[in-house]
Order: C-alpha cells, then sequence, then structure tokens
C-alpha cells in the first residue's frame, strides 16, 4: 500500500508528522535543522535527516527482533519512515554507561568516567521547563504515568542499553548514553521517536572520538563526517 503525507500535525526541532490515509500511521519526517541548549543554539547538519531515517531504521529492527515494540513500521523514503500512531507519554528516559553532558554537569563529575552501573533517568518533558530531572513518585502524582507503565519504561530502556551496546560494540563504537521516548498504542507501550546521533552519545572505542550531536554542540568540526561515519558503521 502507498502511504502519501496528509496533514502535519506537529513539527518539532528535528521531525515532522504527517497524517495518512489510515488514522492509526503516520508518517514522520526527518529534518536537516540541529539545535542544542533549548534550542538557543540553531543551525543545519547536511543530510542530517538522511542519516538519522536510516540509522533509526536500523536500530527500530534490531530492537524488534529481540522483542522491544517500536513505533517503526517501515522506511518509505531517504528522510521518511511510515510509523504507529502514539499517544506520547510525556516523560524522557536517559540511560548512561559512562558520564557525560548533563550527569558531568549536574553532579561535578568528570566528563569519561564510566558508570560501575547503568544509570537511568526519568525527565519532564517540557522544553519550557527544560526537560526537569524528576522521579516516578512525581510522574505517579503528576499523572503522567501509572506505577506498572513506569516499571515498563524502566526494564525495557535497560534492556535496550544491552541490546545496543551488544550491536555497537562489534562495530567499535562505544555508547555513552542515551535518551528515548515512549506511547500508548492501543492499549501497549510502545519505543518511540528515534535513535541516533542527536540522541544518543557515540565515542569510537580506542580514541574517544565524538561521533554524535556533540560535535555540532561543541563547535568541534566534522560534523557531517561523523554523522556519515555512524551511518556506516550502522549499515556494515
Amino acid at each position: 500500500m502507498e502511504f502519501k503525507a496528509g496533514k502535519k500535525i506537529y513539527e518539532g526541532k528535528a521531525k515532522i508528522l504527517y497524517e495518512t490515509a489510515d488514522p492509526d500511521l503516520l508518517i514522520q519526517e526527518f529534518k536537516d535543522d540541529a539545535t542544542a541548549f533549548d534550542a538557543t543554539k540553531r543551525g543545519v547538519i547536511h543530510d542530517k535527516g538522511i542519516v538519522n531515517n536510516r540509522i533509526s531504521a536500523v536500530l527500530f529492527r534490531t530492537l524488534e527482533d529481540r522483542g522491544v515494540a517500536t513505533h517503526f513500521v517501515r522506511l518509505l523514503g531517504d528522510r521518511t519512515m511510515l510509523v504507529r500512531r502514539l499517544a506520547i507519554i510525556p516523560i524522557e528516559v536517559t540511560v548512561r554507561n559512562v558520564v557525560a553532558g548533563g550527569m558531568a554537569r549536574t553532579f561535578g563529575l568528570e566528563e569519561g568516567k564510566r558508570l560501575k552501573q547503568p544509570v537511568y533517568e526519568i525527565h519532564y518533558k517540557s522544553d519550557p521547563l527544560h526537560d526537569p530531572l524528576m522521579n516516578e513518585e512525581h510522574a505517579v502524582a503528576m499523572g503522567l504515568a501509572a506505577p506498572e507503565e513506569l516499571a515498563t519504561l524502566k526494564e525495557r530502556s535497560l534492556r535496550v542499553n544491552r541490546y545496543l551496546i551488544e550491536f555497537f560494540s562489534p562495530k567499535g563504537i562505544d555508547l555513552i548514553d542515551f535518551k528515548l521516548e515512549y506511547g500508548r498504542y492501543k492499549g501497549r507501550i510502545f519505543l518511540g521517536d528515534e535513535i541516533s546521533p542527536d540522541t544518543c552519545r557515540f565515542w569510537e572505542v580506542g580514541t574517544g572520538r565524538k561521533l554524535d550531536k556533540d560535535r555540532f554542540r561543541r563547535d568541534l568540526g566534522g560534523i557531517e563526517e561523523a554523522y556519515q561515519e555512524m551511518l556506516k558503521r550502522v549499515e556494515s
């Protein structure tokens, strides 16, 4: 069945969602726009949308093969994929294997320190509030998710972490940390959004070379090259 983009229902910093003729399915389009620091820094990363679309597709398929339900249905084009229409849970999950970014700043820790165990965090998904760190009691009290849903998010996110480490290690990539978003679909919880250099920290094993959006955030240069390198390794 051919799917065409209908009404635009959402446009974020990195993606656009369009309705299709099927009310349960959407078209997700990846943009080249890049933002950092709550969109106070803006730019364009050439072909980022193509790279993130293809990387996300491979990783969603990999997770589906291991029993993780995702919103991914299939690729449609260079920048577009067909996805299930989720009711997004306004909680952003972060899993950390190595100290970097926000964890280094918040706790005054040295970036690059490997953690004794993966750290699971949840944040309230709110751009105006800068996605503040929260706990499960906050989430339940605010009506964002039920206790059993929060348990599912934690178990599934830590499982995703194990599967992604298994995927990236043979490719010479150290999975530093990543963020995930989930949504409800026909009574079940599905992984949504994307998994890409925009939402993960990837460091080259042995050199520590950053192959993710930190190159844009920190003005490190070689941004497009890093994204293309990740695509090459993911698809190899």
